[in-house]
């Protein structure tokens, strides 16, 4: 029986309080009918209010899985979120160049929700010299747009990491200091189109991560970018306004909300 699952590989970091990382992404591609398959970046120490602790994994082991991942699935997309390292990012580079037609969607995580840092300059140079030229979308909140170009205002961000290679840049609002929240799209040397969103009253945990997953579900399916890209913002805004608090910290998003309406 074909159950018409296609495969998507994560590259994510394990997070142990279940809101974000690699559960998040399995979450998210399930909820889209997608195999999900991943690979640990590395290992963190946290719950829901931060990061404590962050350790890599061999890039040795991060090769050797992907290939042997990659020798028996027919991987339709890959979806990218933390590095953490250095040495990580020229790892997952040399796979990627490997397997050009896959397309890739890539969440640059640069610090957790909390707060804590999860990347260094020479990272940073990483992502954008090595990463960015094979990624068909990147999802950076403003704080990472700005991070990653070194710029401020938000168009000449998009801009910038239009010019280092991607095909879609969907810079996320949440982070301003807006009413309401306000998706920029960057694509073909200009602002494409600019999403707006109901502003939800917490801090979530998880977040961009789904968002990401989500996209690279929808075009593993088949959908044009443009299209994912309206659904996948749509399935995450109903994840975090269904959102709940597992612990002390920040809401988690409810992946399965779709679940619950069937009930």
């Amino acid at each position: 029986m074909n159950f018409n699952r296609p495969v998507v590989l994560s590259f994510s970091g394990h997070d142990p309080s279940g809101g974000a990382g690699v559960q998040a992404d399995i979450e998210t591609l399930v909820s889209h009918r997608c195999h999900a398959a991943s690979i640990i970046t590395a290992l963190t120490e946290q719950d829901t209010c931060n990061v404590k602790k962050l350790l890599p994994q061999s890039p040795d082991a991060i090769i050797s899985q992907a290939n042997t991942l990659l020798s028996d699935l027919p991987v339709k997309a890959f979806k990218i979120g933390l590095i953490g390292h250095y040495e990580t990012a020229v790892a997952i580079h040399s796979i990627l160049s490997q397997h050009p037609l896959i397309p890739v969607i890539l969440d640059p995580v640069l610090a957790a929700g909390g707060g804590t840092d999860l990347s260094s300059d020479k990272l940073i140079t990483a992502i954008v010299d090595l990463l960015l030229p094979c990624s068909k979308v990147l999802t950076p909140n403003s704080e990472e747009a700005r991070k990653l170009t070194g710029l401020t205002n938000l168009k000449d961000c998009g801009q910038a990491l239009l010019d280092k290679g991607c095909d879609y840049v969907l810079i996320t609002g949440s982070h301003e200091d807006t009413p309401s929240v306000s998706n920029q799209l960057f694509h073909d040397n200009r602002i494409w189109e600019t999403y707006t969103w109901d502003r939800l009253p917490f801090s979530y945990h998880g977040s961009g991560c789904t968002l990401a997953a989500s996209i690279a579900a929808l075009i593993a399916h088949g959908l044009e970018p443009l299209q994912a890209l309206i659904e996948a913002q749509e399935y995450t805004w109903n994840s975090l306004n269904t959102a709940y608090q597992p612990g002390k910290g920040q809401h988690v998003p409810n992946r399965f909300f779709w679940m619950d309406e069937d009930s």
